[in-house]
């Protein structure tokens, strides 16, 4: 069979999949929390729209901070400039909010976009793989510090056992690729190579080079405390300055909830979103993150209006938004000068490795 006429009818089949499914999540999760709220509507005239705005705000920084993370961990040269990383990040959170699974399509088109503009392969998967698991590990870690702070006042919940849980094993599985990539290079690389055989169009040899480094870039990490210490000063920065746009929309909406109580809720819709069921953790955050709130005594139809503004502005503003950065990326007069910019910088790459080429000398009979 050509694999060429099946492909057609497999991604249509995917595509019916999709939209039935998040058809079903709108209609069975989401909108039903929209239909609850008649009260809400007069909640909406009195909302502060300065509030609302600073909650904006506040996101556009909690992107900027994340921004600068992914910064952190990429390599000296070539140093992208900000606002180029910032589209590349609205890009690629616009598909990880689209598509189920998103993170990995979402990945792939964030290392795409800087392969394209001069970031060498290994680099920018060891930073979108750094930045990834290192954020996730940074929100557990804040949600377990408030939860030791909460549960002395609002005792212990099921809930907070689920939220544990689910942080001991990522945080388990972040450690033990760690230590597999740092002491165990040998069976990272056999696994490696048993994986990467069985994909087509791939050579084994890839997969070791891949392994090496990935594990010297994670050891130069290791022996730069200051560069570990401002990736987790900003990765705590993109988490708490989100929670603090939810804060502040709660405010708007006339409630005020105490930083602790608000920092448990957000860190356990948080965590249970990470799992893979649907993009971005449409529906499970609407649906725990309410919940949650109304179990610290936020009236329901507070917790409702404004954590569904707050997803508006954290999920679904960014999705028109990462298609014009995308845009923006590749045609016009800005992806003109970045696909200018990266043409320089590998003819930069191609000048430096040229130089450092030793050639034979057959007059002096050495190399040079």
């Amino acid at each position: 069979m050509n694999p060429r006429r099946s492909s057609g009818p497999a991604k249509a089949a995917k595509r019916t999949i999709l939209v039935i499914g998040t058809l079903f999540i709108l209609f069975y999760l989401v909108l039903p929390q929209w239909g609850q709220q008649k009260a809400a509507a007069e909640a909406l005239r009195r909302v502060n729209p300065l509030l609302v705005l600073l909650a904006i705000g506040f996101e556009a920084a909690s992107l900027l901070s994340y921004t600068i993370l992914t910064r952190v961990t990429l390599p000296p040269k070539p140093k992208l400039q900000l606002f180029t990383l910032f589209r590349i990040q609205l890009a690629t959170k616009a598909v990880t909010n689209t598509v189920p699974g998103g993170s990995a399509a979402g990945g792939t088109l964030g290392y795409r976009l800087l392969t394209e503009n001069g970031v060498a392969p290994t680099a920018a998967g060891f930073s979108l793989a750094t930045v990834g698991l290192g954020s996730a590990v940074v929100l557990n870690l804040i949600l377990w510090l408030s939860l030791l702070i909460s549960i002395p006042f609002n005792g212990l919940k099921p809930a907070y056992v689920t939220a544990a849980i689910v942080g001991v094993l990522l945080l388990a599985l972040a450690a033990a690729l760690v230590y597999l990539l740092l002491e165990g290079r040998a069976t990272a690389e056999r696994v490696m190579r048993a994986i990467f055989r069985r994909l087509p169009f791939v050579e084994e040899e890839t997969a070791s080079r891949f392994v090496h480094q990935i594990a010297d870039r994670l050891q130069d990490l290791a022996g730069q405390p200051e560069l570990v210490r401002r990736g987790v000063i900003w990765a705590a920065a993109n988490w708490l300055l989100d929670a603090a746009s939810l804060w502040t929309l709660l405010w708007a909406f006339g409630t005020i909830v105490s930083p602790v109580n608000l920092i448990v809720a957000y860190g356990l819709a948080g965590v249970l979103a990470a799992i893979p069921l649907t993009p971005g953790g449409l529906g499970v955050v609407e649906l725990v993150l309410p919940s949650a709130l109304v179990g610290f005594g936020v009236p329901a139809t507070t917790a409702a209006a404004a954590v569904l503004s707050w997803r508006f502005a954290q999920y679904w503003l960014p999705i028109p938004l990462g298609g014009l950065a995308y845009a923006s990326l590749k045609v016009g007069p800005l992806g003109q000068r970045e696909r200018r910019l990266s043409r320089v910088r590998a003819l930069a790459a191609e000048a430096g490795q040229t130089a450092h080429t030793r050639v034979w000398d057959e007059e002096a009979g050495e190399y040079r």
